[in-house]
């Protein structure tokens, strides 16, 4: 009898962390747990234009917006890579205001998933500076596109070939290779999930970001089933915005869906603000994206 009842206790007991453990992304929606971050593309007219240094980003993003962690894009600095005095005074700059470099996202370095295993393979070892700049930053990622060509299958592998090479240079520097949904088969959520699980390394993730979902022409995949396929392996979080409402809200984007989405994944890490609209200014656009997700954080908690 007594064996019964301890044995009763010990699966009674097991149960409830089993069920405490499982129930850890419920929670984690419960409480609305994000934190907000800024990728710089939002202010790339303004980078672009000049009105912006790249240098004075981070400070930027602190002393207009309130946000404290970053997300940098190599095309602001596309030639400072190796240079060891600038990456100092941006890594500098930025600790000088107490924002926190994230990841640097990394853009025309070639395909990782070229047909052309010379041409992959070179796409790869582009990307190893980028790497290395990362890890002198203090990022935990370099955010790449996989793009391929070829047939559904094809691309899948090709794709997977260069992302394990340069994930695995990555974990070399404890760095994560994250990949967005950024056009092409990428967008696909389900292609690029099976690709994660070809690639099968744990430094090797994704970026979901809710609006890059056209796959070519107005060939579009569901935003929504996409960023629920990628979020199990999602190191980073792109809340894309362009227009608003009179209330607020995103008009592509339920946000409140989308981060119902994202958070019973469990992800507990930061949503990166990246807004692309014309119709508001990007530094109104920004603000307006905060602003609705710090309502549905309110909303979700």
């Amino acid at each position: 009898m007594h064996t019964v009842t301890s044995r009763r206790s010990f699966l009674g007991a097991a149960a409830a962390v089993a069920a405490a453990l499982s129930g850890s992304s419920v929670l984690a929606a419960e409480a609305g747990k994000f934190q907000i971050s800024l990728a710089e593309w939002s202010l790339h007219k303004t980078l672009f234009a000049g009105k912006l240094n790249n240098l004075d980003f981070a400070a930027t993003a602190k002393q207009e917006f309130g946000i404290e962690a970053v997300e940098y894009v190599n095309q602001f600095f596309k030639d400072k890579a190796q240079d060891a005095a600038y990456l100092a005074d941006l890594k500098k700059r930025a600790a000088d205001v107490g924002v926190k470099i994230l990841l640097i996202m990394i853009d025309g370095e070639g395909n990782l998933g070229d047909p052309s295993l010379s041409k992959r393979m070179k796409a790869v070892e582009n990307h190893y500076r980028w790497v290395e700049a990362a890890k002198t930053l203090g990022c935990h990622s370099i955010r790449v596109n996989a793009g391929s060509a070829g047939s559904y299958e094809e691309q899948m592998h090709r794709a997977a070939d260069g992302l394990r090479a340069l994930s695995e240079f990555a974990a070399q520097h404890g760095l994560n290779v994250i990949v967005e949904n950024h056009g092409g088969l990428s967008s696909n959520g389900a292609w690029l999930s099976s690709v994660m699980k070809l690639v099968n390394l744990k430094n090797c993730g994704t970026l979901p970001d809710f609006g890059n979902f056209r796959i070519q022409g107005e060939e579009w995949y569901d935003r929504y089933k996409g960023v629920e396929e990628l979020m199990p392996f999602a190191k980073a979080v792109s809340a894309k915005s362009h227009d608003f409402d009179e209330a607020g809200n995103e008009t592509k984007t339920d946000y409140l869906k989308m981060m119902k989405i994202v958070l019973a994944a469990g992800y507990a890490g930061y949503v990166g603000i990246e807004y692309e609209g014309s119709k508001l200014d990007e530094y109104a656009g920004v603000r307006a994206t905060k602003t609705l997700l710090e309502r549905v954080r309110g909303e979700l908690g």
